[in-house]
């Protein structure tokens, strides 16, 4: 698949098959995150690559948007040092290493959601880690249900070109 066609067919996919990711497919979407660019190449960064399917479940309980995560075959948790200066920076570098991550699981068959964390101090609890330390977002990934696979809403999911793109000025 090349990337146009990659970036035009994907969509989110919060329903899953139970059917497991292997090694090498796990480790080719972590590395995907971690070829992300990133403001200065600061790569600021760490991922928390969950497979155990009782964590799951509690990381689906952690944000109001992350219950897709309980049936996933896998979920990353995206999180870095709390440095209040870096914090935009941040969210940003790590929202390229997603989207790296998300397109790469896509290129292979295996659809993703992400999901935003709303409570910390509970993911910290669960995945053990440091108290200074963010988690920014986290993605669920596993083989679409595709029975189950709505795609978005309107036309293709997306506003039309013109209503977003503006040439030179406003």
């Amino acid at each position: 698949m090349d990337i146009w066609q990659g970036i035009r067919s994907k969509h989110t996919v919060r329903q899953f098959t139970d059917q497991p990711i292997d090694d090498e497919a796990a480790r080719r979407i972590l590395d995907a995150g971690r070829r992300a660019p990133s403001g200065y190449n600061s790569q600021p960064w760490y991922f928390i690559a969950v497979r155990d399917r009782a964590m799951l479940q509690e990381l689906a309980t952690i944000g109001r948007s992350t219950k897709h995560v309980a049936g996933a075959a896998m979920c990353v948790v995206m999180l870095s040092p709390d440095r209040e200066t870096r914090f935009f920076q941040n969210m940003f570098d790590i929202g390229q290493a997603a989207t790296y991550m998300m397109l790469a699981a896509h290129e292979i068959g295996i659809g993703s959601a992400q999901g935003n964390v709303y409570e910390p101090d509970r993911a910290r609890d669960l995945l053990g880690f440091p108290a200074d330390w963010k988690p920014y977002l986290l993605i669920s990934f596993g083989y679409p249900d595709h029975d189950a696979v709505k795609p978005g809403k309107g036309k293709g999911g997306r506003r039309p070109f013109d209503d977003v793109v503006r040439w030179e000025h406003f």
